[in-house]
């Protein structure tokens, strides 16, 4: 008789975010999250204005976006989680689709600025996920003010 052990898969966790990529609740979400190890992939959308969108010109917004996705993993790294990012397309529900195709997730973490200030809570994001992905999503408000703290 054969016994095979098998472990248990380890939980992958997708996040996507943008300004709010240095709030702590994002960061204490996704540690507890992934606190028995584990992955994490973190997604900074590359938002542009309009102008530069025209022009075709992403480079600052690229720029920018890596930026916030650094701070953000070495805050990860220093509360022990293991995790890794990408920069994403403009539209964040583009960028989790793509992240998807590439990092199969079990749990999206979306944070947001509070709803009024929020334009992805606006265009109804997170419902938009849920609709499409079939997946559990987790919504993390991120205060302003915490922000600045942060920065």
């Amino acid at each position: 008789m054969s016994t095979s052990s098998t472990q248990p898969r380890t939980r992958r966790i997708l996040v996507i975010a943008n300004e709010t990529l240095g709030g702590a609740a994002l960061h204490e979400t996704v540690a507890a999250s992934a606190q028995d190890g584990g992955e994490v992939l973190v997604v900074a959308p590359a938002l542009n204005d309009r102008l530069r969108h025209w022009l075709s010109d992403s480079d600052e917004a690229r720029r920018r976006a890596s930026e916030r996705l650094l701070g953000c993993l070495a805050a990860l790294e220093s509360a022990d989680v293991d995790a890794e990012g990408m920069i994403g397309d403009a539209d964040p529900l583009h960028a989790a689709l793509d992240a998807l195709a590439l990092f199969p997730a079990d749990e999206i973490v979306v944070a947001t600025h509070p709803e009024g200030r929020s334009n992805w809570l606006a265009r109804g994001l997170v419902e938009r996920l849920c609709e499409t992905c079939d997946l559990p999503v987790l919504h993390v408000t991120v205060r302003p003010e915490v922000l600045a703290l942060a920065a």
